[in-house]
């Protein structure tokens, strides 16, 4: 017997609304500083500092998302189900 997999999905307009809104923001934030009134060095200081953000974001998205993958009760049950298959299986044994 197989596990359903019961996993929610999200909708392409979720997924278009979130992509839209991170670009908006993205470009919005580079404007904002494009105009302030700084030398160079500050603009890409500043510049600098939100493409580090959003990369941390990224990462900070995924190991949370990572973290509830594997506390799900069809992640430990296949992880069971793996381990019991490993620990029965016999390389030596004929077939």
């Amino acid at each position: 017997m197989s596990t359903p997999n019961a996993a929610p999905k999200d909708t392409s307009a979720y997924v278009a609304q979130a992509a839209i809104a991170f670009g908006i923001s993205l470009f919005g934030a580079g404007v904002g500083i494009f105009y302030l009134p700084l030398d160079v060095w500050q603009r890409g200081f500043l510049g600098m500092t939100v493409l580090f953000l959003v990369t941390s974001t990224f990462t900070l998205a995924k190991v949370v998302r990572d973290q509830h993958e594997a506390s799900t009760t069809t992640s430990r049950i296949d992880a069971a189900r793996m381990e019991k298959l490993m620990a029965e299986h016999d390389p030596f044994k004929n077939p």
